[in-house]
């Protein structure tokens, strides 16, 4: 039995890392990640893992690991970041504001079942002027995240508080990953 993740994403495999569990590959899954008309942001982060693990080729008895972590300001979807202006864009929104974030995860088990689970975090900006605004693009850290931000790395600066799971909101919601990954079979150490 191999542990695949599916996922592009060097966070995650460093989120399983920190606890001990090493993937047997890395496969990035080829996926079209457009929401749907009208869907709810928590509904959209279960559909993507769901659709990243069963876009992985994998043997009978392996567990595929996918993940998906969604930005959400109310019903409002914000993507990934596709350059400094999403990032300054996205801030703008987010600043002095609640938001949550949505981590979904699903395994594909030895057993051949699909299993999932979401993890919501809630996430407050402190109000940015245009200066903290401006430092934060330039970092280039915002590029490519959902959001338009990485808490693990700068952004955490602006973060005035968290509920939920810090490595939730990084990209791998490790409790709920570690229960997932022994329901669907996986055992190490």
């Amino acid at each position: 039995m191999r542990l695949i993740l599916a996922s592009t994403s060097p966070r995650r495999r460093d989120l399983l890392a920190s606890i001990g569990i090493a993937p047997d590959a890395i496969v990035a899954p080829d996926i079209d990640e457009t929401p749907l008309a009208g869907e709810l942001p928590r509904h959209y982060a279960l559909r993507m893992a769901a659709q990243k693990a069963r876009a992985v080729a994998h043997a009978p008895g392996d567990i595929v690991l996918a993940g998906d972590t969604t930005v959400a300001l109310g019903r409002r979807i914000l993507d990934k970041a596709a350059d400094d202006t999403d990032v300054a864009r996205f801030l703008a929104l987010l600043s002095g504001r609640r938001h949550r974030v949505w981590s979904a995860i699903a395994a594909i088990g030895g057993d051949g079942a699909l299993r999932s689970r979401v993890c919501e975090s809630q996430v407050r900006f402190k109000r940015l002027s245009p200066t903290d605004i401006a430092g934060y693009v330039a970092s280039g850290e915002g590029v490519g995240k959902a959001g338009g931000y990485a808490i693990q790395g700068h952004a955490a600066a602006l973060i005035a508080w968290i509920a939920g799971s810090h490595s939730g909101i990084v990209g791998l919601p490790l409790y709920e990953t570690r229960n997932l990954l022994a329901v669907a079979g996986y055992r190490h150490g």
